[in-house]
């Protein structure tokens, strides 16, 4: 199969129309069509179906669409090889949770200067939504989380590496806070206090629930906020408590913060991507400057791996 083609089939699968795939390759849309028509007579199986005025992928069409995936990051690293010091250049789609700020920012910063010729599009969605877009093709690269104490399951269609770990916080009110890592028994005494959680992050909440069930209590969730700003002020005028990343808490009068220790563990960070693409230098290129930035903001930073798409 023509590499060109399969190209155009990773591209429609990921804009889901053919002019948008005449745009981003300069080609015209009866050229596209035509070239998706030989590969679909190639593949020996309908690739595209009719979906009112535009065309939709067949499940044998988005399933060539992953394994082209796969072979064009293949081809792209052989090209790369043979290329030496060739500047890089393409689109990486990378998305984020918000508090990755100190992490991704630093690094795009840095890429952007050495290698300009990358095109970093950005986009913020918590991890689970991450997860989905990283699968869907909606993203190249994603900067995700796990709680320590809730690891999640994640798909089997990506590779993930760790980048280090974040502490996590009490935030509390200053007035009589102890700022020294959370005990059972300094947790209890917050039985009857109003907690804060998110609206959109459920395993935030979900810690905060094991966390005190393992103190004895179940927390009243009162608050639910997402704006970290809000939080604090909450916090700060004696309306609730909750758990922040490090990276996150800000210096605030009237709002003290305490580790939580063992009790609720530590926020594992980690760079994901579908099996395959991390062949492509740009995604590499990424991944690299993202661990390096980690390295000055997280804690138990391990090697990233010289080959991304080994077991780890």
């Amino acid at each position: 199969m023509d590499f060109t083609r399969l190209r155009l089939l990773v591209e429609l699968e990921r804009l889901g129309t053919m002019a948008a795939v005449s745009e981003v390759t300069g080609m015209s849309t009866s050229a596209v069509s035509k070239h998706l028509a030989v590969l679909e007579r190639e593949a020996g199986v309908p690739l595209l179906a009719p979906d009112g005025r535009r065309v939709r992928l067949t499940p044998a069409g988005r399933r060539l669409a992953e394994h082209a995936v796969d072979i064009l990051a293949r081809v792209e690293a052989a090209r790369a090889e043979f290329d030496g010091d060739a500047e890089p250049v393409g689109r990486v789609d990378l998305v984020m949770y918000t508090s990755a700020a100190p992490v991704v920012l630093p690094a795009l910063r840095r890429l952007r200067h050495d290698h300009p010729g990358i095109d970093i599009h950005l986009t913020e969605y918590e991890s689970e939504q991450a997860l989905t877009l990283l699968q869907n093709g909606d993203a190249d690269l994603g900067v995700v989380y796990q709680y320590s104490v809730l690891p999640r399951n994640f798909p089997g269609t990506l590779t993930v590496h760790p980048i280090g770990t974040e502490g996590l916080l009490l935030s509390q009110p200053s007035a009589g806070a102890d700022s020294r890592t959370l005990t059972r028994r300094r947790l209890r005494d917050l039985a009857d206090a109003a907690w804060i959680a998110s609206p959109y992050r459920g395993d935030e909440e979900a810690l905060v629930q094991r966390m005190c069930a393992d103190a004895g209590f179940t927390p009243r969730i009162v608050h639910r906020i997402d704006n970290l700003e809000l939080f604090e002020e909450l916090v700060a005028a004696g309306m609730g408590v909750g758990v922040v990343p490090r990276l996150s808490a800000a210096t605030r009068r009237g709002v003290a913060h305490a580790p939580l220790g063992e009790l609720g563990g530590v926020r594992q960070v980690y760079l994901a991507g579908r099996t395959g693409g991390w062949a492509w230098r740009p995604i590499r290129l990424l991944a690299r400057y993202l661990h390096q930035a980690a390295e000055d903001v997280l804690d138990d930073v391990p090697p990233l791996p010289e080959a991304p798409d080994a077991p780890g």
